[in-house]
């Protein structure tokens, strides 16, 4: 018996016009009225995702790719990053003209003004906004994740100077970048061990590559139809694509809904 269910945002719960299905929709509902435990799973932080939260009824999250984790409006774990390793990565980046985006637990601030790559991402995930210019915002707060901008041939660059960071894809253009020892799979860590349930009473779904480590860690991991192809091999399951009401198919294979 699943005692929890952890879902992706963006490719698993919204399709790329960031709409729920009706179905999806009503699959959710009758998962909470099972008294299953519903907890949103995302690279975003709080404030992009809270209109969908509301909307859904889900009250519990592990955002920021397990940087900062919340029951039911209670913040259980958080972790910011090194000023450090942050200062290496923006002279780093810097020195290659590539902009970054830096995310507090209240808002997202860019290092470089009007950028294109920065304005067609935000746009990607339906933000009416454009995040406002400020250099030096890193040192005036605690930062739970970044944004890399740079195009896939470039990153390795990154990869091979800062191992002290994780950096992963998201976009054609971005990386989310994060403390090397947090993931979507250490933020589940502990909300279980919040909530005494062990990782095999727990399922997992997405589509991206930062969900490789929560589909490994948990009972049963499923990867959406659409999913990254290097993100199949650490799943139990293949559902259908999330233009197919994928998250729906999965909890009916599951028994978890009807």
């Amino acid at each position: 018996m699943y005692k929890i269910v952890f879902i992706d945002i963006d490719g698993t719960l919204v399709n790329e016009d960031k709409i729920v299905s009706n179905e999806t929709k009503a699959a959710i509902k009758q998962l909470q009225q099972s008294r299953v435990e519903v907890v949103l799973s995302t690279g975003r932080p709080p404030y992009h995702f809270s209109a969908l939260a509301r909307e859904l009824g889900i009250h519990s999250y592990v955002s920021f790719n397990g940087a900062y984790v919340c029951y039911r409006g209670k913040g259980v774990k958080s972790f910011t990053m090194n000023k450090v390793y942050i200062q290496r990565l923006v002279e780093l980046s810097s020195e290659h003209g590539h902009p970054l985006v830096f995310l507090d637990n209240e808002k997202a601030v860019c290092n470089e003004e009007n950028h294109p790559h920065i304005i067609q991402s935000f746009n990607d995930l339906k933000l009416a906004y454009a995040p406002k210019c400020n250099p030096d915002f890193w040192r005036e707060t605690e930062l739970f994740q970044m944004m890399l901008y740079c195009q896939k041939h470039e990153e390795r660059l990154y990869h091979e100077q800062m191992s002290e960071l994780s950096l992963v894809r998201w976009h054609e253009y971005a990386l989310d970048v994060m403390p090397a020892h947090v993931s979507k799979a250490v933020g589940i860590h502990y909300l279980l061990h919040y909530l005494d349930i062990s990782p095999d009473a727990a399922v997992a779904i997405g589509d991206g590559l930062n969900d490789k480590e929560m589909l490994a860690y948990v009972g049963m991991g499923v990867a959406m139809g659409n999913a990254h192809p290097d993100l199949m091999e650490h799943a139990n399951m293949i559902t259908k694509d999330v233009n197919h009401d994928g998250v729906s198919f999965a909890l009916k294979k599951l028994r978890l809904i009807t």
